[in-house]
């Protein structure tokens, strides 16, 4: 029975110059929007622990789900690519790099909850790498323009030529 009634106590402490029962309800309401956000806080951390991971993750993970894992081979240079379009699509896919190999392969295991998430995503990696393959490369324009710059005379006198004159 003491247990009980120390498990309800609350302590309660108020700053006030007056104590009226306005002041004393006011408290009340203050402490029960505490005590609510606390209960809401721990809800959300249960309810997050029960779900799944998604997006980028580990293999075991990725495996732990129960469902099937497909890979491909990647170059490094996609990595970041790839990974904004899976986020994007709410693909799972966990990569991994094989260092017997050199240069290094990356293999990427995927999962997707559904197959046109999965077949949406790869088709616009897809087209995004081949975009990328016609668009011509910046540091030989660079170049071009460098050329093409230091090819134009100048016009600036020197002042050494002014004073001879």
């Amino acid at each position: 029975m003491q247990e009980e009634v120390e498990n309800r106590t609350v302590n309660l402490a108020i700053s006030t110059t007056r104590l009226s029962g306005r002041t004393i309800i006011s408290a009340f309401r203050l402490w029960k929007s505490h005590h609510n956000n606390v209960k809401a806080k721990k809800a959300a951390e249960q309810a997050n622990e029960d779900t799944t991971p998604h997006g980028k993750q580990s293999i075991q993970e990725l495996i732990g789900q129960n469902q099937g894992v497909s890979s491909i081979d990647i170059q490094n240079t996609n990595i970041r690519d790839f990974e904004k379009i899976a986020n994007k699509y709410g693909v799972d896919y966990a990569i991994t790099r094989d260092k017997t190999v050199t240069p290094p392969k990356y293999m990427v295991f995927f999962k997707a909850r559904d197959a046109d998430a999965l077949t949406a995503a790869f088709a616009e990696y897809s087209n995004q790498r081949l975009k990328a393959k016609d668009k011509p490369s910046v540091l030989k324009q660079l170049g071009k323009l460098k050329e093409l710059v230091a090819s134009i005379p100048s016009k600036v006198r020197n002042k050494s030529q002014e004073r001879d004159l």
